[in-house]
């Protein structure tokens, strides 16, 4: 009988300190496992080159800050094992590749244009409002809504460079849906800065918007995440795609994600004991 995997999670700075109420309970039913759970935050410690090794059966990035990105790659070069996976973490915080690869695969994004010089964008403007994303950007920091050309001189250039999309005008809330595996919920609320707070509104996924959401995740190579779409009258648009988000409002998702984990990390020593048997 093997033992039970040992799991590390990468976390990110919380006000106040601590887990959240999902993660704590994910933690407590891993331990129930005999799972050995433990976990850092990378900007809160010192690391020097030679004490980064890999020592854990999985590790799970629970962070979207650029150390903690750099800290899962340097890991998985190294050979651990990451959920999600590291190239797919990358690919998902970077707002420009995402969304050309959605869009390709066919997935309804907004139109998009990237660009460094905003003078550009004003016969866009003229057509209508865009939205300006920072193409690292995370929870809606550093978006802004551009109107007209005056709107323009909001953009710091340090802060780029941006994906500039349509900006999309609903009279309905938006959508915001959360994935384990193949098992997507939704619930409805109006973006804002703030809203990543806010549990919303359950509802029921249907058939259409559910396949969008999980072809999502198979384009970018993801287990755990989520994914904001607007309802337009052409039907559903995705606005963003994120990794490992909070689960807010979603019944029993410590135990969904609590499961989901320990059997990718049981797979995985699995498979690393047969390797090692075959050398």
């Amino acid at each position: 009988m093997n033992p039970a995997p040992s799991i590390h999670f990468l976390l990110v700075r919380r006000t106040p300190p601590g887990l959240g109420p999902v993660l704590a309970e994910v933690y407590e039913r891993l331990q129930a496992k005999g799972v050995e759970v433990d976990d850092h935050i990378p900007e809160d410690q010192l690391f020097s080159s030679e004490e980064l090794v890999v020592t854990h059966d999985l590790y799970v990035l629970k962070s979207h800050t650029e150390l903690a990105l750099s800290t899962a790659g340097t890991l998985c070069a190294l050979g651990a094992r990451l959920l999600n996976p590291h190239r797919s973490c990358l690919l998902t915080q970077d707002k420009i590749t995402s969304t050309k690869l959605l869009s390709d695969a066919g997935v309804p994004v907004p139109c998009s244009w990237v660009t460094d010089d905003y003078g550009l964008l004003v016969p866009l403007l003229a057509e209508g409002p865009l939205i300006a994303k920072p193409h690292r950007g995370h929870l809606g920091k550093g978006i802004r809504i551009l109107s007209c050309a005056e709107d323009l001189d909001l953009l710091s250039p340090s802060e780029g460079p941006f994906l500039f999309q349509r900006y999309l005008e609903t009279d309905s809330e938006d959508v915001k849906t959360y994935v384990v595996g193949r098992r997507a919920f939704a619930v409805t609320k109006r973006f804002s800065p703030h809203s990543y707070q806010i549990h919303g509104h359950p509802i029921e996924l249907d058939a259409r918007t559910r396949d969008i959401v999980l072809k999502c995740g198979e384009i970018l190579g993801l287990h755990l995440y989520g994914v904001d779409l607007v309802r337009t009258d052409r039907g559903p648009c995705v606005v963003d795609v994120n990794y490992f988000p909070g689960y807010k409002g979603v019944p029993g998702a410590a135990k969904l994600i609590s499961d989901y984990v320990y059997r990718y990390a049981v797979a995985g020593a699995r498979s690393s004991s047969v390797l090692q048997g075959v050398v």
